[in-house]
C-alpha cells in the first residue's frame, strides 16, 4: 500500500471513530459531499486539504501519519523471547502498554510511580528488544502495530490472563458506563459461525477506535476492558440432570 493510500485509510478510520459522515465533513470544509467522496476514492489530497480535515477531526498531521504507519505495521505478534522479557518485568510491560497507547515519557512519569531515569531505562530496554525505536528527544516510534495479539499459550497469557479475568469480573457492573450480559441459547453450527464473525468484527472496531483515540491526551481517555467469549456451554446444574451426555 502506498503512503497516500495509508493516509487515506487512516482518515477513513478517523471519520468512523468520530462518527462523522462524508456529508458532515463536506459541510465543515465548505465542499459538496460529492467532492469529498471523490477525494477519498481518488486519494487526491493536498497537504492543505489534509490539514483542514485533521482540524475538523481534532487530530494533527503527525498523529495522522503515526496512525497510518501503525496500521501498516506488519508486526502484530511478538516473538516468545520478547513476550518472556515483558512477562518477567511488570514495569517493562507497563511502559510498553503505555507506549502502544501513545503515552509520552513525561506523561508516564507524571501518572505512574516511575522516575524519569527509570522510564528512559525501560524505553531503552524496549528499544533493545526491537519493540520500539527511541528517537532524539525521547520520542517513541513503535516497531509493532498498536494492537498486539498475545500468543495463545505464550508467557503473557500464562502470567496474567487468570488475574486479568478475575479482576475484570470482580466488579458489580452496576455503573451507567458498564455492561455485562450473558446469554445461553441453542444454536446451529451455522448460526454460531455468524455470531463468531460478528464478535471478531466488534473486536476489530474496538481496536480501531483505540488506535484513533491514541492521538488524544491521556486525560481525555479512560482505560476500558472488553471481554468477548463464545463456546458450547451448559450450566452444570442442568447437565447433572441430563439422562445422557450430549455432545
Amino acid at each position: 500500500m502506498s503512503g497516500v493510500a495509508e493516509i487515506t485509510e487512516a482518515l477513513k478510520r478517523c471519520l468512523k471513530a468520530r462518527g462523522m459522515t462524508y456529508a458532515r465533513l463536506a459541510q465543515a470544509l465548505g465542499l459538496s459531499e460529492a467532492s469529498v467522496k471523490r477525494l477519498f476514492s481518488g486519494g487526491g489530497f493536498t497537504l492543505r486539504r489534509i490539514d483542514q480535515i485533521c482540524r475538523v477531526l481534532e487530530i494533527d498531521l503527525f498523529e495522522l501519519t503515526q496512525l497510518a504507519r501503525s496500521h501498516a505495521a506488519a508486526i502484530t505478534e511478538l516473538t516468545p523471547a520478547q513476550e518472556q522479557a515483558l512477562a518477567a518485568d511488570p514495569r517493562l510491560l507497563l511502559v510498553f502498554h503505555l507506549a502502544l497507547g501513545g503515552w509520552r515519557t513525561e506523561q508516564i512519569v507524571a501518572e505512574y510511580s516511575v522516575s524519569r531515569a527509570e522510564c528512559l531505562k525501560l524505553l531503552l530496554a524496549l528499544d533493545a528488544l526491537g519493540l520500539i525505536d527511541l528517537k532524539p528527544g525521547n520520542e517513541v516510534r513503535l516497531r509493532t502495530a498498536r494492537h498486539v495479539n498475545w500468543r495463545r499459550d505464550g508467557p503473557i497469557r500464562r502470567a496474567y490472563q487468570g488475574k486479568v479475568l478475575h479482576e475484570f469480573f470482580a466488579a458489580a457492573f452496576d455503573r451507567p458506563d458498564e455492561t455485562l450480559r450473558f446469554e445461553a441459547k441453542e444454536l446451529s453450527a451455522a448460526s454460531r459461525e455468524v455470531v463468531r464473525r460478528k464478535l471478531e468484527r466488534l473486536v476489530r472496531e474496538f481496536n480501531e477506535l483505540a488506535e484513533v483515540d491514541a492521538a488524544l491526551e491521556p486525560s481525555e481517555r479512560d482505560s476500558v476492558g472488553l471481554v468477548v467469549g463464545l463456546r458450547p456451554y451448559v450450566l452444570s446444574l442442568f447437565t447433572r440432570m441430563q439422562r445422557g451426555r450430549r455432545r
